[in-house]
Formats: C-alpha cells, structure tokens, sequence
C-alpha cells in the first residue's frame, strides 16, 4: 500500500483540463505520454517516508551521543586515513557500502557528466539557484529551511556559497573516487542532512502525514534533476548545446554523488523522457502551500548578493547577474507569487550571452583538442568565481541547531 503524504494531491488533479492538455502535448510533439505508469508515482510518493538509516545510525551513535565535534572528528579522521577497527559498528558499515560500486555504476559515464556539468561553469549555479525557488511554495521543501534558518536572511549567501563549493568539488576530475575531495565532501553534506533530518522529526511544528520526512528521497531525488536534466535543456537558451547523452550522463553522475550522500530512490529515470515524466508528476502533485515562509526564502536569495551603496563594481555587476538570473529562469508565476522586485533590463543578460556561448560551444564541438582547453578553463572560472565570494574560505557544512534558532525566533 503506498503510503503518500496528505500533500501529494497527484490523483486528485491528473484529470484537471490543463494536465490532459499537456499530456495530449506531449504525445503529440514528443511521442511519449508524460504521466509515468502508476507504479512509479507510488513509488515516488512512498520516497516521502524514506530517509537515510545508513548513515542515521552513526549520527545517534556518535553525533547525538558524543557531540557535533567528535561527530566531525571521527568522519574526518576516517576519511583521511580509512575506518580502523576500533570505529563504532555504524561508521564501518556506512564506508563499507560507499566503498563498494553500485551494479549500475558506469565510470567513463560518471565522468563525462561531470565534464559536462563543468562546461556549464558558474551558469549553472546560477540557474540551480533560481529554480529551486519554484520548490519553496512546497512545505517538504521550505519548512527544513525556514525552521533551521539555513536560508534566510544574511546566512543566505553563505550557505548558497557552501552549495557551490559542493558542486566544484564533486565536479572535478576524479572528485567522486575514494580520496577524492568531491566524495568527502557529500559525505560532509550527507551527515549534515541526516543530522538535520534527526532535529527536524523531533520539532513540533514538523507536519510528518501532511510533508513525509524531513531532507526525504523523494525531494533529494528532485535535487539531482535540478543538475542534469533541468539545466540541459534550460541552458539551451544561452547557447549551451549538450547532446541527449550528455544530459543522460549528468543523470548518471549526480545519480552516483546521490548514491554516496545516501540517496537510493526506489525509482531513478533512466532518460530524459523519464526525467520529464518525474516533473509533470512534481508539478502536479504540488500542493504549494509553505506560505510566507516560502516567499521570504525566495526574498532572501533574491537579496543575496545586494552590493552596498560604497561596493565595488564587480559586486554591483555580481548582484546585477544574480537578479537576472532568477527573473530569467523563475517561472513567472512563481516570480510574482513570492513578490520579487524587477529585475530590468538584467533578465535579457543570460540571453544576451548566447551568440557568444554558441559561437564557443560549436568550435569545441567541431575541434575535439578545444574540449580540454575549454574544460580548464570552465574548471578556473568556477574556482576564481568561488574564491572572489568566499575570500579562500572552506566550506564548514555544519547543521544549525533547530531547537537553537527556535529559542531566539
């Protein structure tokens, strides 16, 4: 019996006259029906009960029990120098499923996806940003947020920031093999969802029948679209040209960095056809219902990267970019929804940019030796885009205290 959050109003809305519509659209134009088999949007709706219990078991053995900072110690310590045998039971039975490859795992695919994704530069950390504002109506989505503070406010940035280092790092060449910076790092961010994840179940203002479990596989799953599919045909726009199976190896790359930070969905779409079928389902489900606590996340990444009156002019042009962005790639509805302020004539700057992107796409297509030149020079951008924000600083991805930032509220 599938078990669906209250708020996953999929049956109830798939004979709406706007959905038939866009089914017989699809079918149509695309040869494929949009509405997946049963089956699977069951199955996408039980991932709203799945969580991680993998790695939930070492948070209560030692973060919960011990403290955050031997929490901390004893994940880096084995990640620098392996599991030893006198670690708890739950640390070496979560190195000891990372450590071995999934049956599905394909490497050359794995790293063609990365490249791909390295292509798209700072663009796509852009667009990323902006989309998930469209999730923020959704409580699954918002809550974790609103109630930990994550993204609210001047922690906004910072947070976004430490994203962006967590996509250079599992981006980079050989990031997601043992040793690499990228697999430490989604380890770091997968005991910081699960701690999270602990809190949140324990707040009083968590809804479990009406939003399933906080950070679930369900949403995780969604975030893995937001880096492959979603910019791979979004970013057409601005003169990208990635093939149907550079698209489908984004999947097979952010399936696997999912995979590491204790994503296993029942179901994983297997092309882009799937991967639309999974957001027709996302958007007809939506009960869009976070409220105030969706709009202001949605006004705190907008004002993200407001430049002061005395800003230099690179964090003038910075703060320009990012509003153009999200006015750009925001779905209008959502954009007046959550009362976002105009954006002028900074929306046309990522369609401006495409005669320039296409005329470079093309010659990297046409001059196989220009792929690794163009793909160091995708790799530097990003790090000297990083560092200007950042000023060098690594990331910490250290959870917020719920019950914490409740006691000040």
């Amino acid at each position: 019996m599938t078990r669906a959050p209250t708020e996953f109003r999929y049956w109830d809305r798939l004979e709406r006259p706007a959905h038939r519509w866009m089914r017989r659209a699809s079918r149509a134009l695309g040869g494929f029906d949009l509405a997946p088999p049963d089956d699977v949007v069951r199955a996408f709706a039980d991932m709203y009960y799945d969580a991680d219990p993998l790695a939930e078991a070492f948070v209560r053995d030692v973060y919960l029990t011990r403290g955050m900072a031997a929490g901390r110690a004893m994940l880096e310590d084995a990640l620098a120098n392996g599991v030893g045998p006198e670690a708890p039971a739950s640390l070496r039975a979560l190195f000891a499923d990372i450590d071995e490859d999934p049956p599905w795992l394909d490497r050359d695919r794995l790293e063609r996806g990365a490249r791909v994704f390295r292509r798209w530069g700072t663009s796509v950390f852009r667009f990323a940003g902006a989309v998930t504002l469209a999730a923020y109506s959704e409580s699954s989505v918002a809550k974790p947020l609103a109630l930990t503070g994550a993204y609210a406010g001047a922690s906004t940035k910072h947070r976004f920031l430490e994203t962006a280092a967590f996509w250079i790092a599992v981006s980079e060449p050989g990031g997601m093999r043992p040793g690499g910076a990228g697999r430490a790092s989604a380890l770091r961010v997968r005991m910081m969802h699960v701690f999270v994840r602990d809190r949140l179940l324990a707040h009083p203002d968590w809804d479990l029948e009406a939003w399933g479990v906080p950070i679930s596989q369900a949403d995780a799953l969604l975030t893995l679209m937001g880096g492959s599919v979603a910019p791979g045909i979004a970013l057409r726009a601005m003169g990208y040209r990635p093939s149907r199976a550079d698209i489908e190896a984004t999947m097979h790359f952010w399936r696997y960095v999912g995979h590491v930070m204790g994503v296993r969905p029942r179901w994983y779409p297997a092309s882009v056809e799937e991967a639309l079928q999974l957001a027709f389902v996302t958007h007809v489900k939506s009960a869009r219902t976070a409220g105030e606590d969706g709009v202001r996340l949605c006004q705190s990444w907008v004002d993200a990267f407001a430049a002061g009156e005395d800003a230099s002019l690179r964090s003038r042009l910075s703060d320009g970019v990012h509003r153009g962005f999200t006015r750009a790639f925001l779905p209008p509805a959502a954009y007046a929804a959550n009362r976002l302020p105009p954006a002028g004539p900074w929306a046309l700057l990522p369609f401006a940019c495409f005669p320039f992107i296409f005329g470079a796409e093309t010659l990297r297509r046409a001059l196989p030796p220009l792929e690794h030149v163009a793909d160091r020079a995708a790799r530097w951008r990003r790090r000297r885009w990083l560092a200007h924000h950042t000023g060098g600083r690594p990331p910490e991805y250290a959870p917020r205290d719920p019950t914490a930032t409740r006691a000040r509220a």
